[in-house]
């Protein structure tokens, strides 16, 4: 398996794009002993349940320019973007230019240490509106055979413009 965009919006069709989320899922409780779903929730059911969880998750792959290879319906809604407009968006553009150093200086720490919790940072939709994300986990997302797949991201508080989530 690569970190490669998962090809179309999660659905029954397509099993949700279990085997994508297991990824994430086995990688954030290795590292951190965290899980985003109920554990008894297995394959299809968890990715699912992932999809439309009320927090935000998103994905990269390993390309030198990482580019978004999933994003939960929190995510897409507060990106404000389409599955095919998020799976297309290098990360690094999540953001605005003053912020990209500081966002690359995360990604490092997170490479060099599996995974940072308490991460915030300013993010910015589609339309230009900025939010400020809060309480951020990131973390290392690693195959099968345990070979780089990517970085994920997610969190549930966020701040727009003077407004709380």
């Amino acid at each position: 398996m690569s970190g490669a965009p998962c090809s179309s919006v999660p659905a029954v069709g397509n099993f949700w794009h279990f085997e994508h989320i297991a990824l994430l899922l086995e990688s954030l409780r290795k590292l951190t002993g965290r899980t985003l779903v109920s554990p008894e929730l297995t394959g299809v059911e968890a990715a699912r349940a992932v999809f439309k969880g009320g927090f935000v998750l998103v994905s990269h792959g390993t390309e030198e320019d990482p580019v978004f290879n999933y994003g939960n319906r929190m995510a897409l809604e507060l990106f404000e973007m389409s599955w095919g407009e998020f799976t297309a968006l290098p990360s690094r553009k999540s953001t605005e230019s003053p912020g990209r150093a500081e966002r690359a200086r995360l990604l490092r720490e997170v490479a060099d240490k599996g995974f940072i919790d308490n991460y915030s940072g300013t993010r910015i939709s589609r339309s230009g509106r900025r939010f400020l994300v809060e309480q951020a986990v990131v973390w290392n997302v690693v195959d099968r055979d345990g070979r780089p797949y990517g970085q994920a991201a997610t969190f549930e508080h966020w701040r727009n413009a003077g407004s709380g989530r």
